[in-house]
């Protein structure tokens, strides 16, 4: 990657860090609506992962940091009971944002919350991103801005994959950005049931070491593609090969 690119990004990643007060994060610190690019133009292999990983960085950076400020938000409504009708309100937002019990105490609810929402390691986003999107050249990608393969249920939802079975109503989501995609996939790892595994494994992480680490957060993706095991072990031998753990916040090798 550009020296310039790992300055911009290690400047978003400081500000991702997870912070105990209540001063306000950065809302908006790149352009969401940013196009992706046209990978297919690039012959040499290396020069191919040079500029994926450096369009992803800043939207990785950006996307973790509304989450965030989502945290923020949540331990400072843990700090103020009880909640007046703003808190009320917000803490409703992401109830339904993230799928947590709405007949649950409101301190149960931030509790839930705090357990579940968090940051996702740059590392993990950009492996499963080239993986899932043939870096970034895939069909899904181009035509639907999908980097992850992310499926929906409702018909004209997205595209339809040329080898879906009959009795089969998926459809691959298309978003109207690269960023949008990012976005919908770290909820769904925050929020799906599939994934708790990869959220308590997080929460161990973040409580010894104040960071987690992409390549220990891929063995809570075994339910994430039908390969199980084989799919973790790819997703982790990507990060190794490609050293994508110095793009991970508060990584001593960084």
């Amino acid at each position: 990657m550009k020296p310039l690119l790992l300055i911009i990004y290690s400047l978003l990643t400081v500000a991702c860090t997870p912070q105990s007060d209540e001063s306000d994060s950065p809302k908006t610190l790149i352009n969401r609506d940013v196009n992706l690019p046209d990978f297919s133009v690039y012959n040499d292999v290396n020069e191919k992962k040079a500029a994926f990983f450096g369009y992803l960085l800043p939207l990785i950076a950006q996307a973790n940091l509304d989450v965030q400020a989502e945290r923020e938000e949540m331990m400072a409504m843990e700090k103020r009971q009880p909640l007046d009708r703003k808190d009320k309100n917000r803490l409703k937002e992401l109830v339904l944002k993230y799928k947590v019990d709405e007949s649950l105490p409101a301190k149960e609810k931030i509790r839930i919350l705090l357990d579940q929402v968090n940051v996702v390691p740059a590392s993990l986003v950009l492996a499963q991103a080239a993986n899932e999107s043939a870096w970034g050249t895939s069909r899904f990608a181009v035509e639907g801005n999908n980097l992850f393969g992310q499926w929906c249920f409702r018909k004209g939802c997205g595209l339809v994959p040329e080898a879906r079975g009959e009795d089969a109503n998926h459809e691959v989501a298309a978003f109207e950005t690269p960023f949008r995609s990012i976005s919908s996939y770290i909820r769904n790892l925050n929020r799906h049931p599939s994934y708790q595994e990869l959220r308590e494994k997080r929460n161990e992480l973040f409580s010894k070491q104040g960071y987690a680490n992409g390549e220990q957060l891929a063995e809570g993706l075994m339910h994430y593609s039908e390969r199980g095991e084989e799919y973790v072990n790819e997703i982790q031998a990507m990060i190794r090969y490609n050293k994508l753990n110095r793009y991970d916040p508060k990584n001593p090798e960084s």
